[in-house]
């Protein structure tokens, strides 16, 4: 049997968030995240273990705490001093964006990747409270922008508004590249002391996501995964003869929902078991959250799972 599909109609075409009641990103990232950070650490920017790397010119977004008044003197120009660490504290974000994402039944507030993306967006304003640095990149998606590390004031909203930018689309099943897409740009630039988080569904990916993702844990990197999944898929909350439509691919299903829950269940729950069993063996977690569920208490449990990763 199959791994379980999405319950929804089919589309090629990119399906753009369906925010619901979670809009504007901004705002409710802002909120979720000011009932955090308050309790959490500074990045560590000075003492043992850093070095001065040299200066580089002044883009906007940046810290200016490390603006140099005396290169301003000395070259006329904005310079910014840079730093050596021996770790790395960026977080990477990547969110799938693949069309089944978009799925949203009548007991979600909103759709899965507008549910992950305001956790996505939280969890940025709270390493960038820290003087973290923030990245994020996409597993398919439409009109996405894939964003290096930054930090500063104008970081968030770069984060944001690549969030609120997307749209759902691609099959990943179906293009074996997604994923090494998506990872290829953290494996080169992602060092020791950094965090990586996976925000996804976690279904019709790529035969080998699971093992690519978790080989970015080698090297000192921490892996968090946030698997999200709406309430009506999460318990197939439908009764009697249903037909049932991949937003990825082209299968469609025509069954007898109770007669096949507890099967379509074990198969869920399978998925959810081998990705969590390879990422604990690499030191990081997995957490579970339906589109239903407080944000506040998965940005809160995906903080703590970031900060045991950097334990």
């Amino acid at each position: 049997m199959a791994e379980p599909r999405t319950p929804s109609r089919s589309s090629s075409a990119g399906i753009p968030i369906d925010w619901g009641s979670l809009a504007p990103l901004r705002i409710k990232a802002k909120s979720l995240a000011e009932g955090i950070y308050a309790g959490t650490h500074r990045s560590v920017r000075k003492g043992p273990g850093v070095e001065f790397g040299g200066h580089r010119p002044y883009v906007p977004g940046d810290d200016l705490r490390f603006f140099d008044r005396r290169a301003l003197l000395r070259h006329d120009r904005m310079m910014i001093r840079e730093f050596e660490t021996e770790t790395d504290r960026a977080l990477w974000l990547i969110v799938d964006g693949t069309a089944s994402m978009a799925y949203r039944s009548p007991r979600a507030p909103g759709a899965k990747l507008a549910y992950g993306a305001l956790i996505a967006a939280a969890l940025a304003r709270v390493a960038l409270s820290t003087g973290d640095p923030v990245g994020l990149e996409w597993i398919g998606g439409r009109g996405v922008l894939h964003l290096p590390p930054s930090s500063g004031r104008e970081a968030f909203d770069r984060v944001t508004g690549a969030l609120e930018g997307a749209a759902a689309a691609g099959d990943a099943s179906a293009d074996e590249g997604a994923m090494d897409r998506a990872i290829a740009p953290v494996a080169r630039r992602a060092r020791r002391g950094s965090v990586v988080v996976l925000v996804s569904d976690l279904l019709d990916l790529p035969p080998g996501a699971l093992s690519a993702f978790s080989a970015l844990g080698a090297g000192g990197r921490g892996l968090v995964v946030l698997q999200v999944l709406d309430p009506t898929e999460a318990d197939l909350g439908f009764s009697g003869q249903v037909r049932l439509r991949a937003l990825e691919g082209n299968t469609v299903v025509e069954t007898d929902a109770e007669e096949v829950r507890a099967t379509y269940k074990a198969r869920l729950a399978a998925i959810t078991e081998r990705w969590s069993t390879e990422i604990v063996a690499r030191g990081g977690r997995l957490v579970e959250a339906t589109t239903d569920k407080p944000p506040a208490d998965v940005v809160r449990e995906i903080v703590r799972a970031i900060a045991e990763a950097r334990a």
